[in-house]
């Protein structure tokens, strides 16, 4: 994609399934970026309002307007150079914080084991394989990601920089482990904590918060603060510029205003991402769980996005019928099956459904993003014969799936990107364009 020399993740679905069609995608995407943002600021609404006995929402507002603030100023620049910043924080911070948090008097490790909240009933498994797939791959398809890999300099430095990224997400949730696990060692009646003990369930969400302001001292505590709040500044000046983004290129300017100036385009662009921050803002404020908002995020991402981008990239034979088929069946099972976070109740009970705690127990994500991927390679196989084989008329191809579109991007040859390709690939793409032309007359 880097190779490519696309500015968005979208990109080679407006390219290969057409602008409008390509466009129906963004709709997880925008979700998805708004969940997130609204989980991360909810978190650190409830760290700083534990702390620092303030206000949760006013935590939460005065975080969402630095972090609109500074993206609006700035765009891309100031989302990547404070991220270096704010990445510094999180590493210092919470490194520091958890030697005294373990190290704490009212910590006995021993009692790990003691806090074991008990065993995995065997009908659950399959819903904690569904998340942990879903954590997987529905971090995969996320405009969030792709902006920083498309704004790298070439593609070595887009592939280094992903594979130093993924051993940095990893060590860094080796600390809040840790604090976790103090956490649930601890004495709480040997703390200044004056809470119900034992913790109740409803606020074991919030350990690490408990752990920062009770099992370390308050200047420590304190770092911790700005070690999560660089955190949250830095997800959501990452979410809310990338909704903005494709909102901005392949909504407005692909769709709405294929002529619209680079200064218009700017304007939109802020607007869009005072609008997304604003919306992100609200739902932190007015939604009670900040894990289902976690894991609601990455949900869409999976079951819709995740098949749609591998099969755009890696099936050449998909097709516009296919794309929406996959599209409408993944979202609409998705709509059937409920979500408590969401209230919304399923009128799809699959095996094991639990009438008490009224969850789906069965992996049922799974298997929707499978039947997508199926109905995305069926489709278009199928519309592929018909039309080709001439069996269905040509002018009932109304999503013009025959006409030879690729995910490879057509430059002009005065493209910055044209001068950097080598001659051969030159000659290689003149060939290509000349066959599409012979293809489609309209190009």
């Amino acid at each position: 994609m880097r190779r490519e020399g696309y500015v968005t993740m979208f990109d080679p679905f407006q390219l290969k399934y057409g602008k409008k069609l390509g466009g129906l995608l963004l709709i997880p995407q925008l979700l998805g970026d708004l969940f997130w943002s609204a989980s991360v600021l909810a978190a650190l609404g409830a760290t700083i309002s534990i702390i620092l006995d303030m206000n949760a929402t006013l935590a939460i507002i005065i975080s969402a307007a630095v972090a609109i603030f500074y993206t609006f100023m700035g765009g891309l620049y100031s989302v990547a150079y404070t991220d270096v910043i704010q990445l510094l924080f999180i590493a210092v911070g919470l490194v520091i914080a958890f030697p005294f948090a373990i190290t704490h008097s009212a910590v006995d490790l021993s009692r790990v084991s003691e806090n074991w909240a008990g065993h995995i009933p065997r009908q659950t498994v399959g819903s904690y394989i569904d998340v942990g797939l879903l954590t997987i791959c529905g971090g995969i398809p996320w405009q969030a990601l792709f902006q920083r890999v498309l704004a790298c300099r070439d593609v070595r430095v887009a592939i280094v920089s992903t594979l130093i990224a993924s051993i940095l997400c990893w060590s860094l949730a080796i600390p809040p482990i840790i604090m976790g696990i103090a956490g649930a060692a601890a004495d709480w009646n040997a703390t200044a904590y004056d809470g119900p003990i034992p913790i109740p369930d409803n606020m074991k969400s919030y350990i690490l918060p408990l752990a920062l302001n009770f099992l370390t001292p308050l200047p420590v505590a304190i770092l911790g603060i700005g070690a999560i709040s660089a955190a949250v500044m830095s997800s959501a000046d990452s979410c809310i510029l990338s909704s903005s983004s494709v909102l901005t290129k392949n909504i407005y300017h692909d769709i709405i205003r294929p002529k619209a100036s680079q200064r218009e385009l700017a304007w939109v662009l802020r607007i869009s991402i005072v609008i997304m921050g604003t919306i992100g803002t609200l739902i932190a404020i007015l939604s009670d769980t900040i894990y289902g908002l976690f894991i609601l995020c990455s949900d869409l991402m999976y079951v819709v996005l995740f098949p749609q981008l591998t099969l755009v990239l890696y099936m050449p034979q998909s097709n516009s019928y296919g794309c929406l088929a996959g599209f409408c069946v993944s979202f609409l099972l998705r709509l059937l099956s409920g979500e408590p976070v969401l209230s919304l109740a399923p009128a799809i009970r699959y095996p094991w459904y639990d009438e008490a705690s009224k969850q789906q127990l069965f992996p049922f994500r799974t298997l929707i993003m499978l039947i997508g991927t199926l109905c995305i390679v069926c489709v278009s196989l199928l519309t592929n014969f018909l039309f080709k084989r001439e069996l269905l008329p040509q002018r009932y191809d109304v999503l013009k799936c025959l006409r030879h579109r690729t995910i490879t991007r057509r430059y002009s040859m005065g493209s910055a990107h044209q001068s950097q390709r080598s001659h051969d690939n030159d000659a290689d793409e003149a060939v290509e364009l000349k066959a599409n032309k012979a293809a489609d007359p309209l190009m």
